[in-house]
């Protein structure tokens, strides 16, 4: 006999395993014969070596971790606080199979295809109840690493043995192409051996994009052969990346599939590194960013500096600075920015003021027009086959430009919903990021010292909040994104078929304001899982019902071996909750959430 369901079909889950894998596959059929042990296991497999390093750190964790998930003492049946249904039936658990797994088979179609966007991530496993061989079929490199990825969250031990708890068979693919975070080391300098841990955190759970906000207004980071001064714009002479650095991340990104794209903000966010190069090519860096009086504000944090657009010295400069990124960074995207434009900033421009002059009646949109016309040749010369992303504000901001190509992915981070029925219905391809469902960053109270709005004494009455009390503490994006907030969020509602066919993905981002070594993961993890199986598999079942409450065993557990793999991930509930599944249930009705 075998079992074959779809994710969330049941209200309770059949009681044949005690592992599920996260992100949830497709498809997946248990079978009921018994565990299958493991003795050793060899590899039958094309030559390749991606291929041969994922298999062998997958095996090797296996070995290494003896990972067993969380004991199942009250199954959410054995609650009664109203007269009991009638039981759902259990499986009864078969004697062992005879047959112990020895071998893994992988089949891989194209091993030639490139980790760019839109690459077959697909897989299949196969594991019967005679057969002692693992198969796993592909069609890249790139599915079979997500089938190790499934296969070495499948594999538990008992106490004495390695074994998979059931003959199981899975047919995989994710929903999206683009399965992102951001990670921000221009407000704060993240090391090397942290942006692999969360690279870690992304190969376990099938995010394969990190964009890498490389530096903002803040600091400059990155080591520029062509001009060595911008380094000196970072915080220390050690919280630096060099081309070595740079290359090391996105080889060690790519053995576990991720994708690395580079973000270079402009011509906002702009200060450090640039005023190393000319100082003239960057308006406002020494003005006061909110000038006590906020409708004078330059920036919408400190410090304030933004490339002038009208300067001609500006374009050489941003040239010799994305060729010689451009040739560390292969993929195919590249960000460049484009949001947060403040107006105020090129009244400290004599170019920008004598450009107005000569023609009142020019705009600001004009200016990022002008803008655009002059940078994207720039991007697009020798790099034939990149696509640019910008952040929506160049099409849908306060100033936004007035001619913007189709060909420009935008990423979308404001308003959620709403503006991604604006975007796709423009024709534009958009990449998913609201701050008022994905930003991880939000909910931690305000950065921003001297702030007078804390200095209050008193709570007000409940129905009047003010900043510190019922308000938003200082954190413009609160409250707390927490994992069912991210869970939950359908951001193609609305959207016709032609429009949900612009949406490439969604992406989380972590910007780095209050975040450094100490806390990038407890913050990143293990919420960014939850976006992660959103995008690979969703958040509904066969019957379009949300599927939020399993979900809440997988990333209980997730979590769990987030930690085992050595990520700092933070924990979600008291360890009761996770030992004793649906105990700390809002509502014991399954499908309350809808």
């Amino acid at each position: 006999m075998r079992l074959t369901y779809a994710w969330g079909a049941l209200a309770v889950p059949v009681v044949a395993v005690t592992v599920n894998p996260l992100p949830a596959p497709r498809s997946i059929t248990w079978g009921s014969s018994g565990p299958k042990s493991i003795e050793s296991l060899s590899l039958l497999a094309p030559n390749d070596a991606t291929v041969s390093d994922a298999w062998n750190r997958a095996y090797n964790c296996i070995q290494k971790l003896k990972w067993a998930p969380a004991t199942v003492e009250h199954p959410i049946s054995s609650y009664q606080p109203f007269p009991t249904p009638t039981p759902t039936p259990t499986v009864r658990q078969a004697k062992r199979d005879v047959s112990s797994l020895t071998r893994v088979q992988v089949r891989i179609d194209d091993l030639n295809a490139d980790l760019q966007h839109g690459v077959d991530e697909s897989y299949t496993i196969n594991i019967t109840q005679s057969s002692e061989v693992i198969e796993i079929g592909a069609k890249t490199i790139w599915g079979a690493l997500n089938a190790f990825t499934t296969f070495q969250q499948l594999v538990i031990f008992d106490g004495k043995n390695f074994v998979i708890e059931q003959p199981v068979s899975i047919a995989d693919q994710p929903l999206y192409p683009y399965r992102g975070v951001l990670v921000d080391t221009g407000r704060n300098f993240i090391s090397i051996a942290k942006i692999k841990e969360q690279l870690d955190g992304m190969g376990l759970s099938k995010l394969n994009v990190l964009h890498w906000h490389l530096d903002d207004s803040q600091s400059w980071p990155i080591d520029i052969g062509a001009y060595p001064q911008m380094v000196q714009d970072a915080y220390s002479g050690r919280e630096t990346y060099s081309h070595n650095d740079l290359h090391d991340i996105i080889t060690y990104a790519r053995a576990r599939g991720i994708r690395v794209i580079p973000e270079v903000d402009m011509p906002g966010h702009a200060a450090a590194g640039w005023q190393r190069v000319d100082p003239g090519i960057v308006s406002c860096a020494n003005s006061w960013w909110s000038n006590d009086n906020w409708p004078l504000h330059t920036a919408v944090e400190p410090p304030p500096g933004q490339l002038d657009i009208l300067n001609n010295n500006t374009y050489p400069v941003v040239q010799t600075v994305y060729n010689e990124l451009s040739g560390i960074f292969s993929d195919n995207f590249f960000h460049v920015g484009a949001d947060e434009v403040q107006t105020n900033c090129y009244n400290f421009s004599s170019n920008v003021q004598n450009w107005f002059a000569e023609n009142p009646s020019r705009t600001y949109s004009d200016l990022m027009q002008y803008w655009i016309d002059r940078v994207l040749p720039i991007f697009l010369n020798n790099q034939p086959n990149r696509r640019l992303i910008m952040w929506e504000d160049i099409v849908i901001g306060s100033v936004p430009a007035l001619n913007v190509s189709k060909d420009i992915i935008l990423q979308s981070w404001n308003n959620g919903p709403a503006n991604i029925q604006n975007l796709t219905a423009q024709g534009f391809d958009v990449i998913v990021s609201s701050s008022d469902f994905l930003y991880l960053d939000c909910g931690f109270g305000g950065w921003v010292t001297n702030d007078r709005r804390y200095d209050v004494m008193t709570n007000p009455d409940l129905n009047t909040p003010n900043f510190n009390y019922g308000g938003n503490g200082g954190s413009w994006c609160a409250p707390y994104k927490t994992w069912q907030r991210i869970y939950d969020y359908d951001f193609t509602t609305n959207l016709t078929v032609a429009q949900a066919q612009h949406v490439l993905g969604a992406e989380a981002p972590l910007w780095s304001e209050q975040v450094d070594d100490t806390v990038i993961s407890g913050k990143m993890w293990p919420r960014a899982a939850a976006l992660a199986e959103l995008l690979w598999s969703g958040n509904k079942d066969k019957d379009g019902q949300k599927r939020t409450t399993e979900m809440t065993e997988r990333i209980l557990n997730f979590r769990e071996y987030l930690v085992a793999n050595g990520i700092g991930a933070a924990p979600l509930v008291p360890k009761y909750c996770l030992q004793h599944p649906h105990a700390c249930d809002l509502y014991l009705d399954q499908k309350a959430v809808t």
